[in-house]
């Protein structure tokens, strides 16, 4: 019966089962104390409960933990807890051999000798210290996304096998601890060598004699060894020969003799040492195999051969070549252009909210979308040739998907963290820290550069894992470095820049000399692309624009074009396509509808009103203290929508970012953040709108209002630091003084208590957001006010009910201040498909009353973000649209 989730033994949390064998069940598991993720392999109750038995398997895991070589999966330990006893081990991502061979069969020559190579040197270390696999075989060797070799259960069958002097059929360990396991037996007897199969002593020639067994496995895409029955399997490993003539043609002759050097049935006779090995494969790959083939053809007798045929050979060469030159003068015909429309099913709809949602691999060979179904938002692959797509276990929450530089992982965003996963599943490997990300880019020299939050600049983290470095740095009035797009060879980075989305221009940072330079002005550029056919392509205003672009120079060309129209984009500047270097493009149509939404009034039951104002790209919308009022942000400017009258005026006017407005406790004025100085600040004005603004409070952070005490001297307001994230601070109106409340290296968005004395925030310190309570300025306990997450949290007047929301839900708590503090039950008052809660922005309001919810419903065609077009071959098109002068 597999482990449940969340079963903790010791430091170790199991998250989910990924393999099962004679030797255990695998799972992975999250490593509370180093805060990593691991592999553990529990052993059978049987086994663990001989103590004999037990104590070698100590033995021998405390040498195999002495194993440290990159082409070997680690050993941390052996633990138990509870009387479970289990090896701690490395989580490598990726597919195994076997299962990549079922999957596509034989494996390209080059590739394979790689991967090979890496097995020789894993076995050449272990062979070192005297450690021998026993067990090597496909399912064994793993390859990560990276395209690294990972050996699996080095050791682990002599471990499990008990006593070293008793080599025996009956002791083979996948043979005697899974003997119902049919198909687990005959995997192993397959690669079993002769001296095994006869349960006589084995050394490190047995894994010889596997390796060979694996190689010509990977070159055929059919196992060297077959039968029926572990019986008759046994018999053709000490009897029969593999199908030479299997090997593919273009194999050099040196790798055939290696090949069968491993598999010589007699010991002695076999290749001596896993260093000769690689020896021969490194020489294989340094010399082509058409080479060797011509240097091993010059025998005498071919010679003289050669001689007699001469002068026939050259005139019917000559005629050839003659016919081959007139065929290479006509002209490749192109391939046609297609258009197809990739419907999600019924159930599902696209995550393209601040993110990016879909992205197509680099040989076009896959699509990859983010989506939420069921309430769920996950990752989703689906190849182009298929008509389904596949669920990414593990990747719930995910945004902004992709791909490795090879096709074969997956980087996303979720829980606050930068994220990757192999596009054929298993465990999920967290990489660094990201609030607030916007974009991210794989590439091919080991690393990612990704926007972990906004207001600040690239960051820089190895695709392994580990601490990010800043890449780019802020310039003068700049507040936002993002969608990065590494190029080729990874001599520069093409990113996003700007004060705001509007605003954002399109720059390049030289990985060398860390020059950073203006490619296209302040035009409400984003999300900059570089396309193989020689362009640069960055969208603008719900349009594709494409330019001629020179990637050795980092330089534009020529001037751009508009190549694709009502491409969806967000007013975070995200938009959804993608390209592949093969020439594919995919995105999703509708322009800017994505964020259109509806001004509604929702009561405490549930009940909805709709408000005649227009459809809008609407955001922290706030309900004026004597109800007759809206203020609200829209497409970077704050508007004021009258209830009465059903009129929708404009506010602000100074700087292309105004947002984030908040009524004053009394009504006459309106505070808001707005970048007519600068970096985004704290302004108000009278909300008449006279008299002009003024400047509440500044930083070379960005900083915007979030709630006042019912007084008015004191506003709460939050800090968007490049270090710590969004951090709590805390304006004194009397004498204009700032201090910060809460400033850790989590996320904390919050505002005061009508009465001044609390600060009701959210924040994602465990590792999900949920709403706490502290009081102000403090010292003081703190409460956790939510019980299964939770956002955007908000008073009521009277200071007497905390409001948050939980995904769908709008959830409220009862508060007592008095004689302490005390909060009530979690209740849930209505449930719909408004706008979805955001760390970094507001959409809902409460009346002065508590009975009235003022909420963001998203149009229908914002709804409908379920289709995906793709427009395959799509870069010869792009040629005769824009031209690059390139022959």
């Amino acid at each position: 019966m597999a482990i449940p989730y969340g079963t903790k033994f010791g430091y170790y949390e199991v998250a989910a089962q990924i393999g099962a064998g004679g030797m255990g069940e695998v799972y992975q598991a999250h490593d509370t104390k180093l805060g990593r993720d691991v592999a553990i392999k529990v052993l059978p109750e049987a086994f663990a409960h001989d103590a004999e038995r037990l104590s070698r398997f100590q033995h021998e895991a405390k040498m195999l933990a002495q194993l440290n070589h990159p082409n070997i999966a680690t050993i941390h330990g052996l633990e138990h807890s509870g009387g479970t006893h289990y090896l701690v081990m490395e989580l490598v991502s990726g597919e195994n051999l076997a299962e990549r061979v079922k999957r596509e069969g034989s494996i390209p020559v080059e590739e394979a000798l790689n991967i090979a190579k890496q097995i020789a040197e894993a076995l050449e270390a272990a062979h070192e210290k005297g450690i021998i696999h026993r067990d090597l075989k496909p399912a064994n060797v793993k390859l990560t996304p990276e395209g690294k070799v990972k050996v699996l259960d080095f050791g682990l069958a002599k471990a499990f096998a008990g006593d070293a002097s008793t080599e025996d059929m009956g002791n083979s360990p996948t043979l005697s601890m899974a003997a119902t396991m049919q198909g687990v037996i005959l995997g192993t007897a397959v690669y079993m060598s002769p001296e095994q199969a006869r349960g006589k002593l084995v050394d490190k020639r047995t894994d010889i004699w596997a390796f060979g067994c694996v190689l010509y496995e990977l070159l055929t895409g059919k196992q060297a060894f077959h039968g029926e029955d572990i019986t008759e399997i046994l018999a053709a490993v000490v009897k029969s020969e593999p199908n030479w003539t299997a090997l593919p043609a273009n194999i050099s002759p040196s790798i055939r003799v290696l090949l069968q050097r491993c598999l010589r049935k007699d010991r002695r006779q076999r290749t001596p040492d896993a260093a000769t090995i690689r020896i021969e494969i490194e020489d294989a790959l340094a010399t082509p195999a058409t080479a060797e083939l011509g240097a091993a053809s010059l025998g005498a007798g071919v010679l003289g051969r050669r001689a007699i045929l001469w002068g026939a050979g050259c005139l019917v060469g000559a005629c050839v070549f003659t016919g081959l030159a007139v065929w290479n003068l006509k002209p490749t015909p192109s391939k046609p252009v297609t258009r197809t429309v990739i419907t999600l099913p019924a159930d599902q709809r696209l995550a393209a909210d601040e993110n990016p949602a879909v992205v197509i691999s680099p040989d076009g060979r896959l699509l990859a979308y983010a989506a939420i179904q069921g309430g769920v938002q996950q990752l989703y692959v689906r190849a182009m040739e298929s008509l389904e797509a596949k669920t990414i276990p593990g990747t719930e929450g995910a945004v902004n998907p992709f791909f490795s530089p090879d096709g074969q992982s997956l980087g996303f965003f979720a829980g606050d963290k930068l994220k990757k996963v192999s596009v054929n599943g298993g465990g999920v490997t967290t990489l660094g820290d990201a609030a607030t990300p916007r974009g991210a880019s794989w590439g091919d020299q080991g690393s990612i550069v990704f926007t972990p939050s906004v207001g600040g600049p690239l960051q820089q983290i190895p695709e392994g894992g580990g601490a990010a470095k800043p890449l780019t740095e802020l310039a003068k009035g700049e507040t936002s470095h993002r969608w990065p797009e590494v190029l080729p060879d990874g001599k520069a980075v093409l990113f996003g820049c700007g004060q705001n989305n509007t605003s954002m221009q399109v720059e390049v940072h030289v990985t060398a000399t860390g020059e950073q330079r203006i490619l296209v002005p302040a035009l409400g550029s984003t999300q900059p692309r570089y396309a193989a056919s020689g362009h640069l392509l960055y969208v603008q205003g719900g349009t594709l624009m494409a330019a001629p672009f020179d990637v050795q120079r980092q330089a534009l060309t020529g001037e751009a074009v508009p190549v694709v129209e009502n491409v969806q984009g967000s007013s975070f500047g995200a938009v959804q396509y993608s390209i592949s270097a093969t020439g594919s493009l995919v995105y999703v149509s509708g322009g800017s509808q994505v964020n259109q939404n509806r001004l509604v009034l929702v009561s405490r039951d549930g009940k909805e009103q709709p408000l005649a104002a227009p459809p809008g790209a609407y955001s922290f919308p706030h309900i004026s203290p004597d109800g007759r009022k809206v203020v609200v942000g829209r497409d970077n400017q704050v508007w004021v929508y009258e209830l009465a009258r059903d009129t929708m005026t404009r506010f602000t006017f100074d700087g292309t970012a105004n947002n984030a407005p908040v009524w004053a406790p009394d009504g006459s004025r309106i505070a808001f953040s707005s970048n007519k100085d600068g970096p985004l600040s704290v302004y108000w004005q009278k909300a008449d709108g006279s008299g002009g603004t003024e400047k509440l409070t500044g930083s070379e952070y960005l900083r915007g209002p979030v709630s006042w005490s019912a007084d008015g001297q004191l506003l709460s307001f939050v800090e968007v630091n490049s270090t710590t994230g969004y951090d709590i601070w805390v304006l004194d109106m009397k004498d204009r003084k700032a201090i910060p409340f809460l400033r850790t290296p989590s996320n904390e968005i919050g505002g005061i208590s009508p009465d001044g004395h609390w600060i009701a925030y959210f924040s994602n310190e465990s590792g999900r957001y949920e709403v706490y309570v502290q009081p102000y300025p403090g010292p003081g306990g703190k409460w956790q006010i939510s019980t299964d997450g939770g956002m955007d949290v908000r008073w009521s007047v009277n200071g007497r009910e905390l409001i948050y929301r939980n995904g769908d839900k709008m959830m409220a708590v009862d508060i007592t201040t008095q004689p302490a503090f005390l909060a009530g039950k979690p209740m849930v008052l209505f449930e719909g498909p408004y706008v979805p809660p955001s760390p970094n922005n507001s959409y809902y309001d409460v009346s002065a009353d508590g009975q009235r919810f003022l909420m963001l419903k998203p149009t229908e065609q914002a709804q409908a973000a379920t289709q995906i077009v793709v427009v395959q071959n799509w870069f010869d098109e792009l040629k005769q649209k824009v031209p690059t002068g390139k022959k």
